[in-house]
């Protein structure tokens, strides 16, 4: 398959800059099993898609505002984005400066915090801040939250809580798992009292998600690692749901690919580590159902994976709609539902 075969053509005025004012203002584009013909809802309307018995499966990972501009002793401006804490005072970031530190560096970052360039791990630089503070009490003191790059703008007290979902309990995202902003307490106490069972994985959102995929054919890309942790009591509730006749319905393509790097044995299982899960068009899906999911960047992995998900053809055919029809795309954008296409046999 060719990377081209995932591009669509987005006027950029649809790219949703600013989040809707109140969680769950946000329009749902529907596009089941039934049917090829995607439906305009809203998402107030998702309890009417799902079914007593389902189960419903949030990433609860918590964004921390892992960017900090700074300067070099030579005076050179430099960015960093915190991409892992690996310690209580280490850090992997990507460093952004006219020349790449070399260890030893001395980066001098907003309110007055240091951080030595100590190596490298690949594309990412490894730090050690000079501070009795942890870096994450550093970066919750100093940082900024790290909006997309497509945003192309500075982030606002809003951002700190409105690129967070209400659920989000576990720091160590650079991005939010944007599916589960639609949610506000109200949508999950009306969803719990409809029958609809809650279950929580953590997959830490890396910033190679908006790296752009730079390979012609789609089998040639190479993952980002992220880590990710799926507890007993989730497989355990995904059992339930399995035996009283629900469907597992994933909140975001990082659930998708926690649940599913979980079961990459064939079974799924708790684990605890880094994925590497490439989905594109051919794979096998071994847990999720249906899943909620916000509009994707043209020739994107995520959008490879949605096409998996439900069908190359017809999710682009959706996307064109979406476009017609004047969706806000990306993370502060609109939602879909998409049910697993075509629908698994039933044994």
């Amino acid at each position: 398959m060719r990377v081209d075969d995932f591009d669509y053509e987005l006027p950029e005025e649809l790219i949703a800059l600013h989040p809707p004012e109140r969680r769950g203002d946000s329009r749902l584009l529907a596009l089941g099993v039934q049917s090829d013909v995607p439906r305009d809802l809203r998402f107030c309307d998702l309890p009417g898609l799902l079914r007593p018995g389902d189960l419903l499966v949030f990433n609860d990972t918590r964004v921390i505002p892992a960017r900090l501009w700074g300067r070099k002793a030579t005076g050179g401006r430099v960015e960093v984005l915190v991409e892992r804490i690996t310690g209580r005072h280490e850090a992997l970031a990507h460093v952004r400066a006219s020349k790449s530190p070399k260890p030893g560096v001395v980066l001098h970052l907003e309110g007055g915090v240091e951080a030595e360039v100590t190596g490298r791990a690949g594309a990412l630089f490894a730090l050690r801040f000079a501070s009795p503070a942890p870096v994450l009490e550093l970066l919750e003191r100093h940082g900024h939250v790290p909006l997309p790059p497509y945003l192309a703008r500075v982030d606002t007290a809003e951002d700190r809580e409105r690129y967070q979902t209400v659920f989000a309990r576990r720091p160590g995202a650079v991005a939010a798992p944007t599916a589960g902003l639609h949610f506000d307490r109200a949508m999950l106490d009306r969803l719990a009292a409809a029958g609809v069972a809650q279950a929580f994985v953590t997959l830490h959102v890396g910033a190679g998600t908006f790296q752009p995929v730079r390979v012609t054919e789609v089998e040639e890309h190479e993952m980002h690692a992220e880590w990710l942790q799926v507890p007993e009591e989730t497989v355990a509730a995904v059992a339930r749901a399995r035996a009283r006749g629900g469907r597992v319905v994933a909140v975001g393509t990082t659930a998708v690919r926690a649940l599913e790097s979980a079961a990459a044995e064939g079974e799924l299982r708790p684990f605890e580590g880094e994925t590497r899960l490439f989905v594109y068009p051919g794979y096998r899906f071994r847990v999720v159902d249906a899943m909620v999911t916000n509009f994707h960047l043209p020739r994107s992995t995520l959008l490879m994976l949605v096409s998996a998900f439900a069908g190359r053809e017809r999710v682009l055919a959706a996307y064109r709609h979406a476009v017609a029809q004047r969706y806000r795309f990306f993370s502060y954008g609109d939602a879909m539902w998409l049910e697993r296409w075509p629908a698994p046999l039933k044994s």
